[in-house]
C-alpha cells in the first residue's frame, strides 16, 4: 500500500524563497498525480493562495480550531498529496504542535508519511530552527533544501550532508518572470516547445528531483513511534 505524502515546506527564516518550493512542489504533485491540496499558513503577500487558489486553503495555528481545521485532513489516507507552505512566524508553534498532538504516531497509524523540507537560512535563527528539527524528526523524514539564489555562500557545514536538494539560482530576471502571480511552471513546460531553455532545464531537473523524492517517500512510512501497536501499521514499503 503506497502511503499519502505531505510536504511541509519550511523555514524560521524569511526571504529565503519557501513559497517558491511549495508552488513548484504543489504545481509538480498536480501534474503527477492529477490532484493535491495546499496548505498556506502564512501573514504576508504574495502567499501561495495567491499563485494556486484553486488546491489552496488558508490555515494557521493561532488557536485550537485553526490548528484542528489545519491538521484534521492532513492524518487521512486518501492517496491525495499535501504540502504545507508554513510561514516562519508559525514555525515554532506548528512543531510544538506536533509534539504535544503526536502527529508522528498518528500519521504512522494511518499510513500516511510526513517529509520536512527544511528550507536553510544563514543566520542563527536558521541553524537553532534545524537543530530543533533533527531532534524530533525521524532522519530519513528531514531533507534540506538549499535555495542557490537566497544562500549564495553555500549551506553551513552542519546542514550539507546526504538529504540535500540543491534549487539552483536563477538569473534576476527569469527570477522576477516566475514570480509574477499569473506563472505557471508546468504551463511554461507544456507551452514552451524549445527544451534548451535556462529556464526550461531549471523546471525539469527541478520537477525530476521532486519525482525523485516523492518515489522515495511514497514507497515508505516513517519509523513505528515508541509504544504503538506494530498490528496498527499498515503501511508497509512496496515491493
Amino acid at each position: 500500500m503506497l502511503a499519502t505524502p505531505i510536504y511541509i515546506i519550511c523555514s524560521p527564516s524569511p526571504q529565503v524563497g519557501k513559497t517558491l518550493i511549495a508552488r513548484a512542489m504543489s504545481e509538480f504533485l498536480l501534474l503527477k498525480d492529477g490532484t493535491t491540496l495546499s496548505f498556506d499558513v502564512n501573514l504576508k503577500e504574495p502567499s501561495l493562495l495567491d499563485y494556486l487558489p484553486n488546491i489552496t486553503e488558508t490555515a494557521d495555528v493561532i488557536d485550537t480550531y485553526g490548528k484542528m481545521q489545519l491538521m484534521d485532513p492532513l492524518i487521512v489516507h486518501d492517496r491525495v498529496p499535501k504540502v504545507i507552505d508554513l510561514g516562519f512566524h508559525a514555525f515554532d508553534e506548528f512543531f510544538k504542535m506536533c509534539e504535544e498532538i503526536g502527529f508522528v504516531k498518528e500519521t504512522a497509524r494511518c499510513c500516511v508519511t510526513p517529509v520536512v523540507l527544511f528550507v536553510a537560512g544563514a543566520d542563527r535563527i536558521s541553524f537553532r530552527g534545524y537543530e530543533m528539527l533533527r531532534r524530533r524528526i525521524p532522519p530519513a523524514s528531514l531533507v534540506i533544501i538549499h535555495n542557490e539564489f537566497a544562500l549564495r555562500g553555500g549551506l553551513p557545514e552542519a546542514m550539507d550532508g546526504d538529504r540535500v536538494i540543491r534549487i539552483s539560482a536563477l538569473p534576476l530576471f527569469l527570477k522576477r518572470y516566475i514570480d509574477r502571480l499569473g506563472f505557471s511552471f508546468t504551463g511554461y513546460l507544456r507551452n514552451e516547445k524549445d527544451w534548451s531553455t535556462e529556464l526550461h532545464q531549471w523546471i525539469r531537473r527541478n520537477y525530476g528531483m521532486f519525482r525523485d523524492l516523492d518515489s522515495s517517500v511514497t514507497l515508505r512510512r516513517w519509523d513505528r513511534p515508541r509504544g504503538t501497536d506494530i498490528g496498527s501499521l499498515r503501511c508497509t514499503r512496496a515491493t
